[in-house]
């Protein structure tokens, strides 16, 4: 088993840092200038090795947010997947939720230096996951911090002869210290808005989102998207603080997650919607041709 050991890049151009645990899921639990903090820090990184309550910007894979059922298929693969065993959660209502990679401590650093790190993981080595997610594969995240932006990189390469589904995502908890949630400014793009029903599941319809900029007020979000532009833009911002989440290439989904209880904004890349597993419409990478999708988070 990994360390639980944190790792810390710099820039020598910026005073931001960036910190990842490898051995708790390649979590980016800090991302701060100095002092000041802008990812959420929740219920902290012990919790999230404990029961996977989420902090700082986790990967959620294979799947992000919720599948409507125990249960999906792939060309002629039907899986069967069990809330509580081989790293399965479920939310409150018994939706499997986000994967089963949280805080998982079999990632391994391959590269390291004072501003990079890149880290993979053989997914086929631990049967558990293979009963999940039946697609051999090696993922591997690659993260830079260059001057005031954080780059994460992410890709999926097929180590079989069937192709891999790519639905999986990050949920950055972005926040804009010492300024009071209800003066955050929320800007996003224009894309698609995916209504959904009393458990949070898309029902099939849509409406058009215009975009724009709003103050976060009392507003509470938990709203899915597609249909967004490589190079798409989301931005927080308050007072003379401001944090760019852009999603560079790969990410077609979103969501928004602003909960009235705490004072972070989730601005979620996304490779599928939600459901996408259960649903289709996934894109998938092909023996042979690994598919890479990049975010950045930009603090101004």
């Amino acid at each position: 088993m990994a360390e639980v050991q944190p790792v810390t890049l710099s820039d020598p151009s910026s005073s931001l840092t960036a910190t990842y645990v490898p051995g708790a899921g390649m979590v980016c639990t800090s991302l701060a200038d100095g002092a000041v903090e802008y990812l959420g820090q929740r219920r902290g990184l012990h919790a999230y090795i404990a029961d996977g309550k989420t902090m700082g910007i986790p990967i959620l894979y294979p799947w992000a947010n919720r599948l409507s059922a125990n249960e999906y298929r792939v060309d002629d693969t039907t899986v069967r997947v069990t809330p509580g065993v081989n790293g399965v959660r479920a939310d409150a209502h018994g939706a499997p939720m986000h994967g089963v990679l949280a805080a998982n401590p079999d990632w391994q650093v391959i590269d390291q230096t004072g501003n990079t790190l890149t880290a993979e993981l053989d997914w086929a080595a631990e049967p558990g996951r293979l009963a999940t997610f039946p697609f051999p594969h090696r993922l591997t995240m690659a993260v830079t911090l260059s001057g005031r932006t954080l780059t994460v990189s992410t890709t999926v390469a097929a180590t079989a002869d069937t192709s891999v589904p790519l639905c999986y995502g990050y949920h950055p908890y972005v926040t804009i210290p010492d300024v009071p949630r209800e003066d955050w400014q929320l800007q996003s793009p224009a894309m698609r808005h995916l209504l959904v029903d009393e458990r949070g599941l898309p029902t099939g319809e849509s409406r058009e989102w215009p975009g724009g900029t709003q103050r976060l007020g009392t507003t509470e979000l938990d709203d899915g998207f597609d249909g967004v532009g490589p190079g798409a833009v989301f931005t927080l911002s308050g007072g003379d603080r401001r944090v760019e989440v852009t999603f560079d290439a790969g990410y077609t989904a979103a969501q928004l997650f602003a909960p009235g209880s705490d004072s972070v904004v989730g601005i979620e890349p996304m490779s599928a919607p939600t459901d996408a597993l259960r649903r289709g419409n996934y894109r998938m990478a092909a023996p042979g041709s690994p598919e890479t999708a990049t975010f950045s988070i930009r603090v101004g």
